[in-house]
């Protein structure tokens, strides 16, 4: 059995299986809880394309825009982390869309329905914060693959500050910091599946094709 119930919707088949009497640690948990969502998306998003081009790009900024844009109003709002440094990453997809080579497409992906109550707990915001903060290491995987083929397009987006790492590192030990016991971690996961279920629901409500040259 394990040793909190509430934990149970994880993934009971890992190897990271909780012994009795011991407590997932939050990242594991968190992995564990969005794993599937996180599978889903690696291959629908524009840019999981066999040889993704500029117009797949843009739909993915788009796509990006509409699911970013009601999460960071949210999370700027009443209540922000205040142990996470802010960084402008709606503003850096905004400023690719503005580049010369993306001009013409003009395509919109409809606005995110999902409604983020300011009564959500720090603990459930921590794992909104998780899905950003973690798609900066797709990100930059993306940016090495993509840099050469989508020339001349800087991928600012994509490239951000440069390694991710040291960011990541620090927003973890400021995610173990405020997320430590069982109905925190419980809370977290939940945030963190709404936060992918938000993008995957835009992701149904879109009706264009996946964009990429053949």
């Amino acid at each position: 059995m394990l040793a909190e119930r509430s934990l149970t919707h994880v993934c009971v088949k890992s190897k990271h299986l909780i012994k009795a009497g011991i407590i997932l640690d939050v990242l594991t948990a968190l992995r564990l809880a969005t794993a599937e969502r996180h599978a889903e998306l690696d291959t629908r998003t524009p840019l999981a394309a066999q040889a993704p081009d500029l117009r797949a790009y843009h739909d993915h900024l788009r796509l990006l825009e509409a699911w970013l844009a009601p999460i960071q109003r949210w999370l700027d709002g009443e209540r922000p982390l205040a142990d996470l440094a802010r960084r402008d990453y709606l503003g850096l997809i905004r400023a690719d869309l503005a580049h010369p080579a993306l001009a013409g497409m003009d395509s919109r992906v409809g606005g995110d329905e999902m409604r983020w109550s300011p009564a959500e707990d720090e603990a459930y915001r921590w794992g909104v914060a998780y899905v950003i903060e973690g798609s900066q290491l797709g990100g930059a995987v993306l940016y090495k693959r993509l840099a050469l083929r989508l020339a001349p397009h800087p991928l600012d987006y994509l490239r951000g500050a440069g390694s991710p790492g040291p960011r990541w590192q620090q927003f973890l030990a400021a995610l173990r910091g405020a997320v430590t016991t069982p109905s925190q971690i419980d809370e977290a996961c939940r945030g963190a599946r709404q936060a992918f279920d938000s993008l995957i629901e835009l992701l149904n409500s879109s009706s264009a094709e996946p964009a990429g040259r053949p």
